[in-house]
């Protein structure tokens, strides 16, 4: 969903992340885009009907719910390759440590920008209610925070990801969180194995033109 109307919070916010995807890549300073997904997990009642020429497989209208589960994801898109986590659940704690495991992933960097939602866990307090003030400082030292303007979550490029992980391996009923962390650890080794990039072409001048109705009129 886009702004409705003019919206000078938003086009700021948008053009600070079309900046950022403009940078040529640097090892140094990785560009690193993180979101996240719940997932329902769901058991049959019933066992499905096998498909037959002509025919897909039919799945029982009747199931039973077994809780949910969360999927962290972090992209780096011009290196091709991305950082996944399924937790039990989605807390302040449980984004704290997943940003320890992308700091682990990136020890030869001086500092990696990661672009996220407006989530209210997406917080450098977050990580002081994690961890020790110590830990929390050098943690949050290690990041850009940059964040996706509200009704812009289409600027996150970890959210294309998440689309395309959905679609190709969790897109069906499945019952328990091992099964989940299974399907999607297999999922990031064949894209890495890829190398698959987000191919982005969006920039900030095409903003102006094609998203002009957002841009405040200016008062002479």
């Amino acid at each position: 969903m886009i702004a409705p109307q003019a919206n000078a919070a938003f086009v700021a916010a948008m053009e600070k992340v079309l900046d950022i995807y403009s940078r040529p890549y640097d090892a140094k300073r990785p560009v690193v885009c993180m979101d996240e997904t719940p997932r329902q997990l769901i058991r049959e009642t019933r066992e499905p009907i096998a498909a037959a020429p002509g025919r897909p497989e039919r799945h029982d209208y009747e199931y039973e719910r077994c809780g949910v589960c969360n999927v962290f994801l972090a992209s780096e898109p011009l290196a091709g390759r991305r950082l996944t986590k399924v937790t039990e659940r989605r807390t302040k704690l449980d984004w704290a440590v997943f940003l320890q495991d992308i700091a682990a992933n990136y020890l030869d960097a001086e500092r990696i920008t990661l672009v996220m939602d407006n989530l209210n866990t997406h917080t450098a307090a977050s990580l002081y209610e994690a961890f020790p003030p110590e830990q929390a400082k050098a943690l949050w030292d290690r990041f850009e925070f940059v964040y996706t303007p509200k009704h812009g979550s289409w600027l996150n490029m970890a959210e294309i990801e998440i689309n395309v992980m959905v679609a190709q391996c969790l897109d069906r009923r499945i019952d328990s969180i091992e099964t989940v962390r299974s399907e999607v650890a297999a999922w990031q080794s064949r894209r890495d194995n890829l190398q698959a990039r987000v191919n982005w072409q969006f920039t900030t001048t095409d903003a102006r033109v094609k998203l002009k109705r957002l841009y405040p009129t200016i008062c002479e």
